[in-house]
């Protein structure tokens, strides 16, 4: 099977600790994280994904806000740049030991900060990447 994520979450995962919007939100996510570290291809989409699928339901799911697309832009620029490829639409990754050190490496050198402006969880993962992602659950 393979996972749908949107460019900005292969920044989030990154510093995913556990801590998130909701129960069922953290649920989800430690499932999609484990997924992950286990080899799993991830496939970008446009719009939400398999990460936002729990918050789906709420009246109006940030998800969908036009600051959200502006992040995927900009991480899939940065993200892309990094590994030498464009990250659009149907691109197939897969996050293997050496390419997870790069973008880790990148993240808490700030190469690939711009799709973290104004985030909320911004400051989180700053403290994460600071602590060499400790706790990280990828």
């Amino acid at each position: 099977m393979t996972i749908r994520l949107r460019p900005h979450h292969l920044l989030c995962i990154l510093t995913y600790v556990g801590k998130g919007y909701s129960p069922a939100f953290t649920a989800n996510y430690d499932r999609i994280a484990e997924r992950i570290g286990g080899g799993e291809d991830i496939e970008i989409v446009t719009g939400p994904d398999d990460i936002c699928t729990p918050l789906m339901d709420e009246p109006e799911p940030h998800c969908l806000r036009e600051s959200v697309v502006e992040r995927d832009a900009n991480a899939a620029r940065e993200i892309g740049t990094l590994l030498g490829t464009r990250i659009t639409e149907g691109t197939t990754l897969i996050l293997s030991p050496q390419t997870l050190r790069n973008l880790r490496r990148a993240f808490a050198e700030g190469q690939t900060r711009a799709a973290c402006t104004g985030c909320n969880w911004a400051d989180l993962c700053d403290g994460i990447a600071g602590n060499g992602f400790r706790g990280a659950r990828l």
